[in-house]
């Protein structure tokens, strides 16, 4: 994964409440193993849709809500492989946030006030190091869990962050080792 310090760049805007995931990424493009080849199918129904116009920006400005529905990890997929880096909303569902972060996608939730101003600029600086956005000469302050902010600053996934405790499993496994039968060798 890729660490995040500062997204910064053009902005995309979806300025719809409630985007599930089923309208992120369609049931039907769900049929792949690996986590790439979403982004052509992302939000599949509205892109048919005459003026559908979502351009391949770093950052995507979303409505309230972002992210409901089902807990399919393939929603930040799709986003991800679409090209975004960071999504800034008032809010987002819980799941949808915490499988952002995990693949490094950076969730923001701003006033809803804040996110239609960003929507208008069309561009924004994200600092995860100092939690803020620059915007239009503002700089709006966000707020986010240390431990995510941590793995997202180092480009930790849940596995990396496994691996950073290497010798302390290590430990674990010498300690617990037991006389007996080995039951592992072929």
């Amino acid at each position: 994964m890729e660490p995040i310090t500062i997204v910064h760049g053009g902005v995309s805007v979806l300025d719809r409440d409630d985007v599930d995931t089923d309208q992120i990424i369609p049931k039907q493009f769900l049929k792949r193993v690996e986590r790439t080849g979403f982004g052509e199918f992302l939000f599949y129904d509205w892109a048919q849709e005459p003026g559908w116009d979502l351009p391949r920006n770093p950052i995507l400005a979303a409505g309230r809500n972002f992210g409901c529905g089902s807990s399919r990890e393939h929603a930040p997929w799709a986003l991800q492989d679409y090209g975004f880096r960071a999504i800034v909303a008032p809010s987002f569902a819980d799941i949808f946030y915490s499988n952002c972060t995990k693949i490094g996608v950076l969730p923001v939730a701003l006033p809803e006030d804040v996110v239609k101003a960003i929507m208008a600029e069309g561009e924004a600086a994200i600092d995860l190091e100092a939690q803020d956005v620059e915007f239009a000469g503002r700089n709006v302050p966000f707020d986010i869990d240390p431990d995510v902010k941590y793995r997202l600053l180092n480009g930790l996934d849940d596995i990396g962050m496994s691996l950073e405790r290497g010798e302390d499993i290590d430990r674990y496994e010498r300690e617990r080792e037991r006389e007996g039968p080995v039951t592992t060798a072929l």
